[in-house]
């Protein structure tokens, strides 16, 4: 006859949810690993290519105006193209590698290759975190070196990585948050104090969502649509909330959410994000010729409007640049060739060639190709629909929390984009989907993977199934390699990449 279960137990189980591994130390040793192999791979050749010896492709954009805040100490004063159309953060970062390395590809590419790798080891640890399993947070690590969307995108002079590594670090943090309020109910619970209050215990300063709040409002800094995620994760982690407190035995879950825990995560989400965000305009506020600084001043701003001063004309600024994205739309006689829509970048549909010069040598015959193409790895973005309806299945049908969470993550990087089809869009927007592609592929393979509960057979089965399947992305990534970095290879090599019409 089978014992009957403590009830602590069943409590913890219910509330804690699987323990993290205990296998600490080798959890940070195959980070460690995985962190190197993604930094030789993001980092090698990365001068490679240029315009003779100038950026390529939107590089040209971002890294003259990082050389220009370099010289003038953080800030624009010249609207160069004008496009001076971004926060400031992402250019200061490109800035950083200019400053160490020079005007050179080494030096406009440093910090992005930098932002790739620290965001192979965010996604070992989340994939870790999310199934408590160091061997799958390895194999996400893998998955998100292979990808090619990932991979080049951490080769360019532009902001779009950089924008995704921070808001995969916020999504750490409402993570980690997630697990320190359901430690600090545990606590409540076992000492028997959980419901004083039909609403439940305050939980105290919560740093992870603070920090979470930090980076949002840095991610916005890179590029505005660092708000959409600001939105996202605000309404997962009052999900989580609601849910924590409900799995407590907290008598009034939902109204011990809003009452308990809306307002300070408003100010996390919001406040926090906002003085974060301005934080990134440090060297305009003290600067005397950037670009609009004192447009109040010089034109009255605008009339309706009580903000003035510095402020005023930060806003100012602001309302002319969104004006300018505003009206970025395709023309049809002026449809740039690259151009895409967001309902073919799940599955990487119509791609970006960056670069391409086809009177190159080396290939071993007259006529070399050397290019660079944006692309995700097909065995990875193939995937993408199926993955997601899995995904929304697990989430509302067996309402697993972790599923909720990329799937989160993944929207708000994509759904916003169908608000605004008139304007002019690329493939290379979808940088931030990524890594929320592979975590949720990665889920998916832990139930492929099994359990140690299932049995030594079906475990083995289920690890072969996994090895090749991750041979098969790192197999079809190597394919890719000489479109992904700029390798000279034979016109018949460069035919044979381009799989699909709409590759070319």
């Amino acid at each position: 006859m089978t014992p009957a279960a403590d009830p602590t137990d069943v409590a913890r189980t219910r509330l804690l949810g699987k323990p993290m591994p205990a296998d600490r130390l080798r959890g940070w040793l195959v980070t460690a690993v995985i962190g190197v192999l993604a930094a030789v791979v993001r980092f090698q050749n990365l001068g490679f290519p240029t315009d003779q010896g100038t950026p390529v492709f939107d590089e040209k954009h971002y890294v003259p105006q990082a050389w220009q805040m370099l010289r003038n100490g953080g800030f624009e004063d010249n609207p160069g193209f004008e496009l001076t159309v971004h926060p400031p953060l992402g250019k200061s970062l490109i800035a950083i590698g200019e400053f160490l390395f020079g005007y050179s590809g080494w030096g406009w590419r440093f910090t992005a290759a930098l932002a790739g790798t620290l965001m192979v080891v965010l996604v070992v640890r989340i994939a870790r975190r999310l199934t408590r399993s160091t061997l799958l947070g390895g194999v996400a690590g893998v998955l998100l070196i292979a990808d090619g969307v990932s991979h080049l995108q951490s080769r360019m002079g532009m902001l779009d990585i950089f924008h995704a590594a921070l808001v995969l670090a916020a999504f750490a943090c409402v993570l980690l948050d997630r697990d320190q309020v359901r430690d600090r109910l545990w606590i409540a619970v076992s000492e028997g104090w959980i419901n004083d209050s039909p609403y439940g215990p305050r939980l105290g300063v919560r740093w992870w969502r603070l920090a979470g709040g930090v980076l949002l409002g840095l991610s916005c800094g890179v590029k505005w649509s660092g708000l959409y995620f600001m939105a996202g994760y605000g309404l997962l982690t009052i999900l989580f909330d609601v849910t924590a407190r409900r799995s407590a035995g907290v008598r009034r879950p939902w109204l011990g959410t809003a009452f308990r825990d809306l307002l300070p995560g408003l100010w996390a989400f919001v406040g926090v994000a906002l003085l974060a965000y301005l934080a990134t305009w440090w060297a305009w506020f003290g600067s005397e010729t950037g670009i609009d600084r004192h447009l109040v001043e010089t034109t009255g701003g605008d009339p309706i409007s009580i903000i003035k001063g510095a402020l005023g004309s930060l806003w100012g600024y602001t309302d002319k640049v969104l004006d300018f994205h505003s009206s970025l739309v395709t023309k049809p006689d002026q449809q740039h060739p690259w151009e895409s829509k967001p309902w073919v970048w799940p599955m990487s549909l119509r791609p970006m060639l960056y670069y391409y010069d086809g009177s190159t040598l080396g290939c071993g015959e007259s006529k070399c190709v050397s290019a660079t193409m944006l692309i995700g790895t097909p065995a990875l973005w193939w995937l993408s629909l199926p993955v997601l309806a899995w995904s929304l299945w697990r989430m509302f049908a067996r309402l697993d929390w972790r599923y909720a969470a990329v799937v989160a993550g993944y929207a708000a990087g994509y759904l916003p984009w169908f608000t605004m089809l008139d304007r002019q869009m690329y493939f290379f927007y979808a940088t931030p989907m990524a890594a929320f592609l592979v975590l949720g592929i990665t889920l998916c393979l832990g139930h492929l993977l099994g359990t140690p509960e299932d049995g030594p057979e079906r475990r083995r089965t289920g690890l072969l199934a996994v090895a090749l399947y991750v041979g098969l992305v790192v197999a079809n990534f190597l394919w890719l390699w000489p479109i992904l970095n700029g390798d000279s290879i034979t016109e018949w090599r460069w035919q044979a990449e381009l799989w699909l019409p709409s590759w070319r």
